[in-house]
């Protein structure tokens, strides 16, 4: 049985005062570290950063894009929410807003290993492959594969010596986790859905560009390059910033 099911209850962090913005992080880091340079951003909204399951105060389960996207559905789409997904929380975030399309204002998802939806671009299947390798390497140390993590993705940081714990931890996390070669997020209910869609690359590795390209290809969505910090698009701080707050006032 999987162990993510409807009983997990998600850590949700929560700062600001306005509408409220759903922020699903990707792998590594939780809610809280992942979306630390948005907190500009609370003078205006609300900001609702979950744990995904097995990072911060969410109990454990095998990451799987699926059942977290269930979790995310069920306990923050009860009303309309302007939903933001990073990385392979970005997946999570396709599968919850075909879940519940009804509360949600606006998606918008940044530089998904959504692989499958570009198969067949040389640059795609490396990594989707390498991706793949990676995560199944489970007997791997984890500092050895955090780094592999990193140079793969395109992660701008130098990791020192000693890694802090909480990245480890992540990247334990990570592996054995269900390969994002295997997502398929019903992209004709996204078309079909009422509320619009970003869809936001770094401008630093070609395999995400044309994954992002197919993305707005096959749902119709808005398309954007955010560059400055390689795969973590959100740590450009006013940049990205200000790229949300334009779509979520044209949403």
């Amino acid at each position: 049985m999987d162990s993510t099911n409807s009983a997990i209850r998600l850590q949700v962090h929560q700062w600001g005062d306005g509408p409220p913005v759903v922020l699903v992080h990707g792998s590594i880091l939780g809610g809280r570290e992942a979306w630390r340079a948005q907190r500009p951003l609370t003078d205006r909204w609300t900001l609702l950063a979950p744990d995904r399951p097995g990072h911060g105060g969410t109990p454990y389960a095998r990451q799987d894009f699926e059942p977290e996207a269930r979790l995310v559905a069920d306990q923050l789409l009860d009303r309309p929410v302007h939903l933001v997904g990073l990385s392979y929380g970005a997946i999570v975030s396709m599968y919850a807003a075909a879940h519940r399309p009804e509360h949600v204002r606006s998606l918008t998802v940044v530089e998904p290993p959504l692989f499958g939806i570009a198969r067949g671009n040389p640059d795609v299947d490396a990594m989707a492959a390498a991706t793949r390798e990676l995560i199944e390497g489970v007997d791997d140390p984890a500092d050895v594969a955090l780094r592999r993590f990193f140079d793969l993705v395109g992660v701008p940081v130098e990791l020192g010596e000693p890694i802090p714990e909480v990245l480890l931890a992540g990247m334990r996390q990570l592996l054995g986790a269900r390969p994002p070669d295997e997502a398929a997020p019903p992209v004709h209910v996204l078309r079909a859905a009422q509320f619009p869609i970003l869809s936001v690359s770094g401008g630093h590795a070609p395999a995400f560009e044309a994954v992002c390209d197919a993305i707005a290809e096959q749902t119709g969505a808005e398309r954007a390059v955010c560059p400055g910090m390689g795969h973590l698009v959100p740590d450009t701080g006013e940049p990205f910033n200000a790229l949300l707050e334009k779509f979520f006032h044209r949403a």
